[in-house]
């Protein structure tokens, strides 16, 4: 048995009856399904490349003027979010670019600029930065230095991001902090199929450029039943996924489904009551969800993949600090990635695991 294996069986006996050949140690958490519906009418199983698939297809039902482009679409994508698209729509809607970010952002805000609606998808989120001066210096500010004469909102960016197991240091990185700084900009994190589907919808129709954030390992690892209609989740309200009373639990994407398990030991093995928010949104983010919860409870972690230093955490933790200082019974505390590139064969040690998170909240109730 290897050394993470061990000391997943020996934490807290948290782990039972479980074959040590069984444990998939690429994944660092359960996954959580949703089983609230946004919408009622007839549902269909996806995974969530299925569940992203089906809102692309829909806009592209009903938006004539609507494009999906970036490297290899044509034939699916290499995660096949974009699997049939080309075939049903034509190689005028859905095409392949050359491998050239800074010009598919580029392409994308003339598109948008123009009246069309532009969906662009960059392969992997770690090769979004030769398009970073695009999206943050072009498309975050078209509508202000036009004075609202013109804008690009009509722009959605999608993106895998996040650890997979595998991916090192050029496949698995976090970016979401980077566009969050940058005002104009919408950036979202979804955590499964059903929020996939009604962010990307909502971000499709946004007014603003959005970045669509995918956590790669739940393309096909998170599968729920997904309302077949269309429909839309708002971008900027978080949503409380379990209801608690002493520690306040923040996180978005992967993140969110290893603080729905560490909230679970949390109450097993140290009778504390965690609530756990989704934040969905990082820019903007729901304030009022995060601080009316923190004011409740008078403890917070907050989780993310992305390294510690300047990570969203940061800005979560400041403004927390400033709206809830009096209610606060313990520091604020943040369980994240190390300031150092994302590792291969250490990802493990890399991530912030369940292990880590409960030691967190037993810090924050011992305090």
């Amino acid at each position: 048995m290897s050394f993470l294996a061990q000391k997943l069986f020996s934490f807290g006996g948290a782990i039972k009856n479980v074959n040590k050949n069984s444990i998939r140690l690429s994944s660092h958490f359960i996954y959580h399904p949703d089983n609230e519906k946004p919408i009622e009418g007839e549902t269909k199983k996806m995974n969530m490349m299925q569940a992203i698939n089906d809102a692309m297809d829909i806009t592209l039902k009903n938006d004539p003027t609507a494009v999906l482009f970036g490297e290899d679409v044509g034939f699916g994508g290499v995660f096949r979010c974009a699997l049939g698209l080309q075939e049903k729509y034509g190689k005028d809607r859905v095409f392949n670019t050359p491998l050239c970010e800074q010009g598919i952002a580029g392409f994308g805000i003339g598109l948008a600029t123009a009246g069309a609606t532009a969906i662009a998808e960059i392969q992997f989120a770690d090769y979004i930065f030769p398009a970073f001066d695009q999206l943050v210096n072009e498309a975050a500010k078209a509508r202000y230095r036009s004075g609202g004469q013109f804008d690009c909102g009509a722009l959605t960016v999608r993106a895998p991001c996040g650890a997979v197991g595998h991916g090192g240091l050029y496949h698995s990185q976090s970016p979401e902090a980077f566009f969050a700084h940058a005002a104009g900009l919408k950036v979202i994190v979804p955590r499964g199929p059903i929020a996939a589907k009604g962010l990307l919808l909502a971000c499709i129709q946004e007014r603003d450029p959005c970045i669509f954030l995918e956590p790669k390992i739940l393309y096909r690892s998170a599968n729920e039943e997904v309302p077949i209609d269309s429909y839309t989740l708002p971008i900027g309200k978080a949503q409380i996924l379990r209801e608690g009373n002493q520690v306040t639990l923040i996180a978005w994407g992967t993140q969110v489904h290893v603080l729905l398990e560490v909230a679970k030991l949390a109450k097993e093995q140290f009778d504390v009551s965690c609530e756990v928010i989704d934040l969905m949104s990082i820019q903007p983010w729901d304030e009022v969800t995060v601080c009316d919860s923190v004011k409740k409870t008078g403890r917070c972690l907050i989780a993310h993949e992305a390294p510690l230093t300047c990570g969203f955490g940061a800005e979560l933790a400041a403004t927390i600090q400033e709206e809830c200082f009096l209610h606060l019974e313990a520091p604020i505390s943040r369980v994240t990635g190390w300031d150092a590139p994302f590792p291969h064969v250490f990802e493990p040690f890399y991530l912030p695991d369940r292990w880590r998170c409960l030691e967190a909240i037993k810090q924050l109730v011992q305090y």
